[in-house]
């Protein structure tokens, strides 16, 4: 290892891919971007092409190689990290996806989750899962996809299928379509992976009418998936780490110990609680998860996955036109002292935790005359710190302890408003890195310890640097009292759709 300089991190998000080259000292020195397509076939449906996701990941790859001037051999590993639970079906002889990818955020099997809870399923699903019965997850997804192959290409040769997460369909491509594998964190968010034996439940592929030989091998996160195609990259470089995106950030926060606690503000808000080595049961409707695993151990986790956060700021702007950039909102919310009575419900998708309502919908609630549209800036950025707010009071009743420092990342966590809003609506400080990308530095401090490029994961954890620190201040008093009349929005736009 002392002749290599480098992990390559590849973050494979929900709006784009990025290759991050990361040095010795856990530092970002190189990376590459590409926004992904968002295909909205229709109202509740987002699909993305699976073809696009690895193309623009192998041209990220290219260019952040060029762009440093490296040599691909100077790179010990590469670690992988994808948004989770979605899904797609691709030909293994002609390499082609089946149809475009389903993700997550997707609601079209919303009625499949009605149908299975009326037939009594959702506690046999929670109970083998760790999760919800919802839409969210791949099981229904894959269901819908394999119907959906059945009917219009009727002459498919099902041997020939394979089935996985974006980090399999990844793998797959990295490897010279040689390694059909997954990890254990994205294999916990399938809604088809037994918690306890850690390996697809025959029972639960059978009750979605999922091929089990379409299914990927599920290995340990850390630990040798394959090795990189020499076409790609002119050498072969060992894939030491795969992560889902949540548990990424979980893993580079540090966050190996139950008490520990991250939230990334990225399309949706997702916050992790590490609960150790044994499966922790939430009795207040968050999920158990697969934190990390390695050979030795598995980590386990508990969390409050919401929908709809950076996405609704990205709605401001792309939907609306209200705002030229994301950044806009900080001014926005500081040229108003209140939202002048509105309030937002981020129900674009449905709500997450901890309400699991496929049937809500988004709505601005209050309205008046002398609402200006920084009041409704200011109403969605409040309404994501209140979301965060709702599954961070889950936690604590789960909890014999009170949630006492919130570690950020995500690309929302740049904004200083919402991050002191946030503070004052939880009454607890928030701590943010130098690095927000913690995904990414996630799956690269697991490649690198992996292949021993590190051996010291407290140290590397240690080292990373502190941006800010937001201490809840003078306004906590108003953005708690308003929590409540917030609380009654969302009770409105409830069960929305019939």
């Amino acid at each position: 290892m002392t002749d290599t300089k480098y992990i390559l991190s590849l973050d494979l998000g929900t709006t784009g891919n990025r290759a991050i080259l990361f040095d010795r000292q856990g530092n970002i020195v190189g990376q590459a971007y590409k926004e992904l397509t968002q295909h909205y076939p229709h109202p509740g449906w987002l699909e993305h092409d699976a073809v696009e996701i690895w193309r623009d990941t192998n041209d990220s790859i290219q260019k952040v190689i060029a762009d440093k001037q490296i040599t691909a051999s100077e790179i010990a590993a590469i670690g992988l990290t994808v948004q989770r639970e979605t899904c797609l079906l691709w030909d293994k002889t002609t390499g082609k996806p089946l149809h475009k990818a389903i993700v997550w955020q997707d609601r079209r099997t919303s009625t499949m989750c009605d149908r299975l809870r009326a037939e009594g399923q959702a506690e046999v699903i929670q109970q083998k899962t760790g999760l919800v019965l919802d839409a969210y997850f791949s099981a229904t997804k894959l269901a819908w996809l394999i119907d959906w192959v059945k009917q219009n290409q009727p002459d498919t040769n099902w041997d020939n299928v394979m089935a996985g997460t974006v980090d399999s369909w990844a793998l797959w491509n990295l490897t010279g379509k040689q390694v059909h594998a997954t990890d254990e964190s994205n294999a916990s968010r399938t809604m088809l992976m037994n918690l306890d034996t850690k390996d697809w439940d025959e029972s639960l592929l059978k009750l979605f009418d999922i091929p089990s030989q379409i299914m990927p091998e599920i290995k340990p996160s850390m630990g040798l998936f394959g090795k990189s195609d020499r076409q790609i990259l002119g050498t072969e470089i060992p894939i030491a780490a795969i992560f889902g995106d949540q548990q990424a950030s979980l893993f580079a926060h540090g966050c190996d110990r139950p008490g520990l606690l991250k939230c990334t503000y990225g399309t949706g808000c997702f916050l992790v609680a590490q609960t150790g080595t044994e499966v922790t049961r939430s009795n207040n409707q968050l999920l158990s998860t697969v934190a990390w695993s390695t050979l030795e151990q598995t980590n386990y986790a508990l969390e409050g996955a919401i929908f709809t956060t950076g996405a609704s700021i990205q709605w401001l702007r792309d939907g609306l036109g209200l705002i030229k950039y994301a950044a806009d909102t900080e001014s926005f919310c500081n040229q108003v002292e209140d939202t002048n009575g509105v309030y937002f419900v981020p129900a674009l998708s449905g709500l997450g935790a901890p309400h699991w309502d496929m049937k809500a919908r988004g709505a601005f609630l209050g309205i008046t005359g002398g609402v200006k549209k920084e009041h409704m800036v200011r109403a969605v950025l409040e309404a994501i710190a209140y979301q965060v707010k709702e599954v961070v009071d889950a936690v604590n009743k789960d909890s014999d302890k009170a949630v006492s420092l919130l570690k950020i990342d995500g690309g929302a966590a740049k904004n200083n408003f919402l991050m002191q809003f946030q503070a004052d609506a939880l009454g607890v400080a928030l701590e943010r890195p130098v690095v927000l990308d913690a995904t990414a530095q996630g799956a690269a401090f697991g490649a690198g310890l992996a292949v021993g490029f590190w051996d010291d994961y407290q140290k590397l954890v240690g080292d990373r640097q502190v941006d800010k620190v937001f201490e809840p201040g003078e306004g906590q008093s108003q953005a708690q009292e308003n929590f409540a009349m917030w609380s009654k929005a969302v009770s409105r736009a409830k069960n929305w759709i019939e």
